[in-house]
């Protein structure tokens, strides 16, 4: 006996309610691990992986790519140095300032960390063809603009408690 094919609203309702939301809980649990590992909190390693992504910053850019206070997003960094994780550079274009750069041990402990993720990753991936890759890569980069977009209305919209 065949199942039926489930209707587009059974499937938006999969994806919303369970898949997606089951997948970031797993991923914030990942990388609780991954910071207990590390000898840092999550929010460094979130702060590993804007460095990884978008190269040496200011503080200032660092605290607000990860939602922290100036403050906070200082003793970040000096946790990170501590770790061995990050440095404190001059920047080039302004020797009044200073950069945060990821060192290449910090890089290599957090490849290392997430590498078995990697590998299943690439494993779960090998049945999809390019076309359905293209289309995985879409939804994710949306629903990071859409998820960043939400971070945004929730810290500039007057605090409302959800009913």
């Amino acid at each position: 006996m065949t199942k039926p094919t489930p209707t587009r609203e059974a499937l938006l309702a999969e994806l919303l309610t369970n898949a997606v939301p089951g997948w970031a809980i797993r991923v914030v649990q990942l990388n609780n691990l991954v910071a207990d590992r590390l000898g840092v909190t999550d929010t460094d390693v979130q702060c590993l992986h804007v460095l990884g992504r978008h190269g040496p910053t200011t503080p200032g850019v660092l605290a607000k790519h990860v939602n922290l206070t100036t403050g906070s997003a200082s003793r970040m960094i000096d946790r990170l140095v501590a770790a061995g994780c990050v440095r404190r550079v001059p920047d080039p274009d302004d020797r009044r300032r200073v950069l945060i750069e990821p060192t290449q041990e910090g890089l290599d402990r957090v490849t290392a960390a997430y590498s078995g993720l990697i590998a299943r990753t690439r494993d779960d991936l090998d049945d999809f063809d390019e076309a359905a890759l293209t289309t995985l890569l879409r939804f994710i980069r949306t629903a990071e603009q859409s998820t960043a977009t939400e971070i945004h209305r929730l810290q500039t919209a007057p605090d409302q408690d959800p009913k």
